[in-house]
């Protein structure tokens, strides 16, 4: 059986959340490795020293920062690269 447009899109939009998601839980997977390997070194006791807890928090505002920063960069090198496309497309004639 044939599916409808309707049913097509939301099979897309479902994949489309799934990637999102998984893309998501695997940044939050990376920082916490990484944060966790750089700022704790004392395993002789349960409780989270001071110290740890400074580092770990440091460390996530500095990966979330820089990660907002590449985003915005590639956005706005995107734009460029779309505008610099439609320029040459029309120098060109094809659009």
């Amino acid at each position: 059986m044939a599916k409808s447009p309707e049913n097509i899109a939301l099979d897309q939009l479902d994949k489309d959340q799934m990637k999102t998601f998984s893309d998501f839980l695997m940044s939050y997977n990376k920082l916490s490795e990484m944060c966790f390997t750089d700022c704790v070194r004392d395993f002789t006791s349960r409780d989270v020293k001071d110290s740890e807890e400074k580092c770990s928090l440091n460390c996530m505002e500095k990966y979330l920062k820089m990660n907002q920063r590449v985003s915005q960069r590639f956005q706005e090198f995107q734009m460029i690269a779309n505008e610099n496309a439609l320029a040459m497309a029309q120098k060109t004639g094809k659009l």
